[in-house]
């Protein structure tokens, strides 16, 4: 088994391709140890002891280290836990039996307040929009980005994996996908990190 690495255009994370399905849809974020009980697999990234972040994508694992980091010592030691998790085709997910949920889709549960039902329309077009077209283009870059409501003309999103913390992520968000809300979706004015 081959595991190819890219780079993002954050340096504190690497993208990961198995060259396998990891996710049916969705992504899953961990952002910490105690997240990270829910798969053994990114609990095994977090115990190297210098990841702080890892996200499953569709097919890739973005792994972020922390502060100080060598990605020269740290990224070998993060192809043989891909390795040795993947050949021993372990499951990606701890089961429910442990008292562990295995994470579902975003159903509307993290929202920063409930959606106004007299916007649905507009925020169904919003909600449209990042999944054809801003959430492919971040995931190429080993991230994702989640709806996290919209009130007053203003989009709250929230950026995971490589996105998270990344130099140019408020860069992403006012020139890019603002942009391209704006243009679609005349109701929005603004777009804000949540």
């Amino acid at each position: 088994m081959f595991i190819e690495t890219e780079t993002t255009p954050n340096p504190a994370t690497l993208k990961f391709l198995p060259g396998q399905r990891l996710m049916p849809s969705g992504t899953r974020d961990f952002s910490s140890p105690e997240d990270a009980e829910a798969s053994p697999l990114a609990q095994a990234l977090f115990d190297t002891g210098e990841v702080t972040g890892v996200l499953f994508g569709a097919d890739f694992v973005a792994v972020t280290a922390g502060p100080g980091a060598d990605w020269g010592t740290l990224k070998p030691q993060v192809v043989a836990v891909l390795l040795d998790h993947f050949i021993s085709q372990a499951p990606l997910f701890a089961t429910a039996g442990n008292g562990i949920a295995v994470p579902s889709e975003d159903d509307g549960e993290g929202l920063l307040f409930p959606d106004d039902p007299a916007q649905a329309d507009v925020v169904e077009q919003i909600k449209e929009l990042i999944e054809t077209r801003v959430r492919p283009a971040v995931a190429n870059d080993g991230g994702d980005i989640r709806y996290k409501g919209f009130r007053e003309g203003v989009v709250y999103l929230q950026m995971q994996g490589a996105c998270s913390g990344c130099p140019s992520s408020t860069a992403t968000l006012k020139n890019g996908i603002e942009g391209l809300l704006k243009h679609y979706v005349p109701e929005v004015t603004e777009v804000r990190a949540a």
